[in-house]
């Protein structure tokens, strides 16, 4: 990991990444490596001409034929944010998908993200499977992973997600998964020391046994090795990511969906889950002294939908709304049946990593680079 605490302060040149970014390398010219990483790798992935257009259509049209007469042709996970709305809209509207849609129900959504997908499904006309995580498991995990000091501390949501997701796949036979990632929003990667793989089972398991009080008898746990290789190369289970087909420009499609939908925006990108917004906006920034909006904002400079300045201006304010840390600190409290002082001393208390537990990452990295090669993918789902 890099020793970020004594590093010289710098920033890039282009982006608004810095060096509380673990690991980011600047050139001579102080642009950091994301920048050209973007330029050299990323950029041509992003189908925006009409090219991409046509490809989506043809992939939606095999879609069709091979799901004909079948109840669903796909399957896509709605959390009421603006890249699962919009690609939900997208596909039903103009591409006349026939889509199960489910939503994970892990204890934390916001309410505005809760009326976000209710005027969806019932603009739409759609029904919704929602699956609610068993609270006293979310709850035992959550605190785990509080306990343990490491930052990747919002895990168990993902891990609900993708279990639920390739759960619902299975058990209705659907072998083509619509997925919101994008290059738009999410070309720059989150720091791997920040956001650790999150299905590494062994990672998980030894911090459970460490600090978790419950025997997960229902939690939905999926590990990588099985969604990523045996379902996807075995089962034959497709992965498609709409949004990288289209020129999908994220503030356009807030207001689209705005208008159709009374669609309701959210103060940053991940935060229709309530304990996500405390993790990103409050436990990251005064614990890890991590803004992710650095990451974020950078995304959206590169794909030009701001400017650095614009960047610059929006990181100059608090990354959290100031009235509601002492409600959300108390709330995140309660909800986990502790009361705040235990939280925060859970904030307070020595930093750990990835490292500091058993992990797979080596293996990880080197399957990454396999999956790469393979089918063009990398860590953090954008392509």
């Amino acid at each position: 990991m890099d020793k970020i605490i004594n590093r010289k302060y710098q920033i890039c040149t282009k982006l608004v990444l810095d060096t509380t970014y673990p690991g980011v390398k600047f050139d001579d010219n102080g642009i950091s490596h994301q920048y050209w990483d973007y330029q050299n790798n990323i950029k041509q992935k992003w189908k925006i001409d009409k090219s991409g257009l046509q490809e989506l259509n043809t992939i939606v049209q095999k879609i069709k034929k091979n799901q004909s007469g079948q109840d669903f042709d796909c399957i896509l996970g709605l959390s009421g944010g603006a890249d699962s709305s919009y690609m939900l809209h997208m596909v039903v509207k103009e591409f006349n998908l026939k889509p199960l849609v489910f939503h994970v129900d892990g204890g934390w959504n916001s309410e505005i993200a809760v009326s976000n997908i209710k005027n969806l499904v019932d603009k739409l006309e759609l029904d919704l499977f929602t699956e609610v995580i068993n609270w006293e498991e979310m709850k035992d995990f959550q605190l785990a992973m509080l306990k343990s000091g490491v930052p990747h501390i919002d895990i168990p949501q993902d891990m609900a997600f993708i279990g639920v997701l390739y759960k619902f796949a299975k058990k209705y036979n659907i072998p083509y998964i619509l997925n919101g990632g994008n290059i738009s929003t999410e070309c720059v990667q989150r720091p791997l020391d920040i956001i650790y793989w999150g299905s590494d089972m062994r990672h998980i398991k030894d911090i459970l046994k460490k600090h978790g009080t419950l025997n997960m008898k229902t939690f939905p746990f999926s590990s990588a090795f099985y969604h990523k290789l045996y379902l996807r190369y075995v089962r034959g289970i497709k992965v498609i990511k709409p949004l990288n087909y289209i020129n999908y420009i994220k503030k356009d499609a807030m207001s689209l969906m705005s208008q159709l939908y009374d669609w309701k925006p959210y103060p940053q990108k991940h935060f229709e889950s309530r304990f996500t917004r405390f993790f990103e906006g409050y436990w990251l920034p005064t614990r890890f002294n991590f803004d992710m909006r650095t990451v974020d904002l950078s995304s959206l400079i590169l794909t030009g939908q701001i400017t650095r300045d614009e960047a610059l201006e929006e990181l100059s304010k608090s990354p959290y709304d100031k009235d509601l840390i002492h409600q959300d600190f108390h709330y995140i409290a309660k909800k986990l049946n502790i009361d705040s002082a235990e939280l925060k001393k859970f904030h307070q208390m020595p930093l750990k990593y990835w490292m500091d537990y058993k992990n797979l990452n080596n293996i990880f990295k080197i399957s990454e680079k396999i999956l790469q090669l393979i089918s063009g993918t990398r860590r953090g789902g954008s392509f």
